[in-house]
């Protein structure tokens, strides 16, 4: 009986010690703490393990280090812009975009997100669109084809790209393929051993030192990004795989938003994903003025903006909360999970308070359980400040969209939950064109016509079972 006790007591002891190192740990941020701390609570001992699997830090002195961005004169450009932002002397080709001079200065200063306005930009919302647009870029190819996806599946699209990118590397065309080493855990072996064959450099990102032991499996490189011969570039939701076809019958119809992109924001996706691919493979890509050969073809003002674990700033969040606030007229976002911080719920919540039109599109189908209840439970509060929330139920809503007054927009990777703002590497175009934000305005009126309108009454009637689970997810929201 005395060892049982003393055992309790030791274990107790110890989860009390393993609590106050969590507290230390995440000093910076009350909310994990405390998800955390329940996760030990509930969890003893395991609890911890689990924190040092899901809830490490990772340096941003070790995972980019290539200078790309002296290389190119980033610093000497974003210096010279930030200077013509502060005397008054920053020309903007559009005249109605100035009173988002702010927006611009927030990415240029914090994330050396330079601005451009020569690009031209394709919106695609159907992955048949895309990825035979894709496809044809790819047997246009002359110099090199660089890619990288988030999941990289092995079925029927996945096997048809793979064929595109050995026919390319057989030809002498420089193909590098990087894939996150979770997302794409199911991709064959003997697709990537045929890939490097024909001469195609293919890596994985944060692969495990130890097989099955992964310990930064909690950071993922969700980024997904296309350039070819420096000259056109793909940014967005779709990944790759058949049921980004709509050909899966759990999902049905897949309803996402992808961009591809001509003009000088090209050079801009080019920086990033060498970054990328050289925290992520042994062979550096040296700089080559090859890669950056982009050519000015539109008039669509841009800044490309990464975030991640490594970052000092969630960049992506708060150029999203800045988007929010310059809000006059309406705010119209498409988002599969829709789990904000206090900062981002507190600007939605003000902005539709103050009158702002702020209309929220969420997929009726969960592809992560908790996640969809955690959604749940955080819409119901814009409901309360006079939100409107549409439930898509055509298939399933991954776009990752955000429009304000038909004069700005964002659309990349980042989903409006802590993961992708804090735990994912992710990257997302921030659009200043008229013409551009009106064709989404006019795709989220489209999609309208395959929603339900979840009101704040229905909300209400939900029954007992559904809020304890919502209850339950948003506890643990911070952490998911």
């Amino acid at each position: 009986m005395e060892i049982t006790q003393l055992v309790i007591t030791f274990l107790l002891v110890f989860n009390i010690v393993l609590s106050l190192t969590i507290i230390f740990l995440e000093r910076k941020n009350a909310t994990a703490t405390w998800a955390w701390i329940m996760v030990l609570t509930f969890i003893p001992i395991f609890g911890f393990i689990l924190y040092l699997i899901f809830g490490r830090k990772l340096s941003n002195k070790t995972i980019f280090t290539w200078d790309t961005k002296s290389k190119l004169g980033v610093k000497k450009a974003v210096q010279h812009q930030l200077r013509e932002i502060e005397n008054g002397d920053f020309f903007i080709s559009d005249p109605r975009l100035y009173q988002y001079k702010d927006l611009f200065y927030l990415h240029l200063r914090n994330n050396d997100a330079i601005f451009t306005q020569d690009n031209a930009v394709n919106i695609f919302t159907d992955g048949n669109r895309k990825f035979n647009s894709l496809l044809e870029d790819i047997e246009q190819a002359t110099d090199h084809i660089h890619l990288l996806y988030y999941i990289v599946r092995s079925d029927r699209l996945g096997v048809r790209l793979a064929e595109a990118l050995i026919k390319k590397a057989k030809e002498g065309v420089e193909v590098r393929f990087l894939y996150d080493d979770l997302g794409s855990r199911t991709l064959s072996r003997k697709l990537i051993r045929r890939m490097r064959q024909a001469g195609a450099e293919v890596e994985g990102f944060f692969p495990p030192l130890i097989p099955k032991v992964n310990l930064k499996i909690n950071h993922r490189n969700h980024r997904k990004l296309v350039i070819i011969d420096g000259k056109a570039g793909y940014i967005g939701g779709f990944n790759i795989g058949d049921e980004y076809l709509g050909e899966d019958k759990r999902f049905g119809y897949w309803r996402d938003t992808h961009l591809r992109i001509e003009g000088s924001a090209v050079k801009n996706l080019q920086t990033r994903f060498i970054l990328d691919w050289n925290q992520a493979s042994r062979h550096d890509i040296e700089y080559d003025e090859r890669y950056y050969d982009a050519v000015p073809m539109g008039n669509a003002g841009m800044q490309i903006v990464s975030c991640g674990p490594d970052s000092d700033w969630e960049q992506i969040k708060h150029g999203y909360i800045k988007m929010i606030m310059s809000a006059k007229e309406y705010v119209y976002i498409q988002t599969p999970y829709f789990i904000p911080d206090e900062s981002l719920l507190d600007a939605l919540r003000i902005a539709s308070l103050s009158g702002v039109d702020v209309r929220i599109m969420i997929p009726n189908k969960p592809d992560h359980p908790f996640v969809y209840w955690a959604t749940y439970s955080y819409i119901g509060e814009l409901l309360k400040a006079g939100a409107t929330v549409y439930i898509y139920q055509k298939g399933f809503l991954h776009a990752k969209m955000i429009v304000v007054d038909s004069k700005i927009a964002s659309i990349g990777t980042a989903n409006i939950d802590v993961r992708s703002f804090r735990l994912n590497f992710e990257v997302n175009a921030f659009l200043y064109n008229e013409t551009l934000a009106e064709m989404l305005v006019d795709e989220f009126e489209k999609d309208m016509e395959y929603v339900t309108t979840l009101t704040l009454p229905l909300y209400q009637k939900r029954s007992l079972w559904i809020r304890t689970k919502e209850s339950i997810a948003r506890l643990i929201s911070p952490i998911l």
